[in-house]
């Protein structure tokens, strides 16, 4: 049997409600979405993966500290799920896996949305991210136009318990996960291609995945090759090559590409691969 990834459990923390134009560059501002909030569990020989890990819940849930980190972001408006528990507690419970279970931890980027969670695993497992994406969330920037503008919350990242595991550019996480730098939307943006084992790609009927997360939102991203309506110190073409990238890196090896927050797809994927939705 081929060493690879023995089950892929999509995740759905909440949802964000928000106009088109923060997912395509240049999209109708008077369209809004209600995309989904995404996390992957891959299942490895020792243990769980989880890659993102959702919203700091009580950023969400206090008002005050609501308005305090999410009111500058005043067109995305952050959803739960609804139960009065953790959401990353009750998405894990919707799957059957605990979070105890585990092992390791990638990030594809330090948004809010994504790096929230971290508090379950801080001082426990390690954490994947990109070297450049770490330096721009303690110290990168320009006053007035920092990261906390662009979405990111240090409370989320800054623990001196956190296990950084620190790439530069592609690496090897583990067998079957390979982390693909895609820069753009956020300085250390990275996507993640994973290779399944021979009895997972009979199951899900593709031999992996490419889960592009914030590399391209939406479908339509990818299918009409449209920049990403966020992105940091660089031209919006630059957030196109990235999904380029991806696009030929699944085409190259027959994987199913998978954009980050559609609002149709990753509950289709979610369904597809039979796992339940919230």
């Amino acid at each position: 049997m081929t060493s690879g990834v023995r089950r892929v459990v999509p995740l759905t923390f909440g949802w964000e409600n928000l106009p088109e134009t923060v997912s395509i560059h240049g999209g109708d501002p008077t369209r809004h979405l209600r995309e989904p909030v995404p996390g992957v569990l891959l299942e490895l020989d020792g243990g769980w993966m989880l890659l993102d890990t959702g919203f700091n819940i009580p950023l969400v849930r206090d008002p005050l500290l609501y308005r305090r980190f999410h009111g500058r972001n005043h067109d995305i408006h952050a959803e739960l799920l609804p139960d009065d528990r953790d959401s990353l507690e009750v998405a894990f419970e919707l799957v059957g896996v605990d979070p105890g279970d585990v092992v390791v931890v990638a990030l594809s980027h330090l948004h809010n949305d994504h790096a929230g969670g971290l508090r379950w695993f801080a001082d426990r497992v390690p954490v994947h991210l990109q070297q450049r994406e770490l330096d721009y969330g303690l110290t990168g920037g320009r006053p007035g136009d920092g990261p906390e503008q662009h979405g990111f919350f240090r409370i989320d990242f800054d623990d001196p318990v956190i296990d950084w595991r620190l790439a530069d550019g592609e690496a090897e996480l583990a067998p079957g996960v390979l982390a693909v730098p895609t820069y753009g939307h956020t300085p250390g943006h990275q996507s993640f291609v994973v290779t399944l084992d021979e009895r997972a790609a009979q199951e899900y009927g593709v031999p992996g995945f490419v889960l592009a997360f914030d590399a391209a939102d939406l479908q339509r991203n990818i299918d009409e090759e449209l920049a990403v309506g966020g992105f940091i110190d660089c031209p919006p073409e630059q957030t196109v090559e990235a999904i380029r990238r991806l696009k030929a890196i699944a085409r190259e090896r027959g994987f199913r590409l998978v954009p980050g927050h559609d609002p149709e797809v990753w509950p289709a994927f979610t369904r597809q691969l039979g796992v339940p939705g919230p």
